[in-house]
């Protein structure tokens, strides 16, 4: 179930019905990123460098002035560290822009035989958004503690990116057909298939320069997912209108 979801929403970053939603997700994260660079190097520059270089590079004779240009590389990798830890916050924000949009061509091409989906109302969409920014930056920051801890560090990334990704992109598929508090059951009632969804979710964003079109795969990997549950699990049946 999971799988297929995956391979029909890889179809889907292709498709000509979704191509303008692709180039728009894939143009404001490059240029989100662009911005969080420039403004983590510039306030180090401005605010942590001056301190860093007279606390503990003070009176360098010169023969030792490369141990600067070391230091700076240092610090730039840590800095390059730091945006790839905002980048699934940074996609999570984006994809709540286009999330709808992504849902509806899939929903009007795949599923036309039901009931169409709500899109949320754009307030709801952007709290959603800012609510999950901050969930996700302190469970990357706890993955980050974890990296310290050998055997630990690859499972926790994983398990925390798996468990807030997979949450809130199922979550948003499944309001497009369900109260808030339906979804939130619906999912916690298939946890452990929504973790798994998500893990495959966090792998996808764990691959350099194809991560950028996480949104789009999750968004419809996550529809695909929740019209499978929603199938296998009638009980749960969509609410009517």
């Amino acid at each position: 179930m999971i799988f297929d979801a995956a391979r029909l929403s890889l179809a889907n970053l292709f498709a000509p019905e979704t191509r303008s939603v692709f180039w728009k997700v894939l143009g404001l994260t490059f240029l989100a990123l662009v911005v969080l660079w420039f403004g983590l190097r510039e306030s180090f520059i401005a605010f942590a460098w001056p301190w860093l270089e007279g606390a503990m590079m003070p009176d360098l004779p010169q023969w030792a002035g490369w141990l600067t240009f070391v230091f700076g590389i240092v610090a730039s990798l840590g800095l390059a560290l730091g945006l790839a830890l905002l980048l699934a916050p940074v996609t999570a924000i984006i994809a709540g822009f286009f999330l709808d949009d992504v849902a509806e061509v899939i929903e009007k091409r795949d599923y036309a035989a039901d009931r169409p989906g709500v899109a949320l109302p754009l307030g709801q969409a952007i709290a959603g958004s800012v609510k999950f920014l901050g969930i996700v930056l302190l469970g990357n920051l706890l993955a980050l503690f974890l990296l310290f801890i050998p055997g630990v560090n690859l499972v926790a990334f994983f398990l925390v990116n798996g468990y807030l990704l997979g949450r809130e992109f199922f979550e948003f598929a499944a309001m497009r057909h369900r109260t808030p508090a339906e979804a939130r059951l619906f999912r916690a009632k298939h946890a452990s298939t929504v973790l798994i969804a998500g893990m495959l979710v966090t792998a996808f964003l764990a691959i350099p320069v194809v991560n950028l079109l996480t949104p789009l795969f999750a968004a419809g990997l996550m529809v695909h997912l929740h019209k499978a549950l929603s199938r296998k699990d009638p009980g749960f049946s969509l609410r009517q209108n």
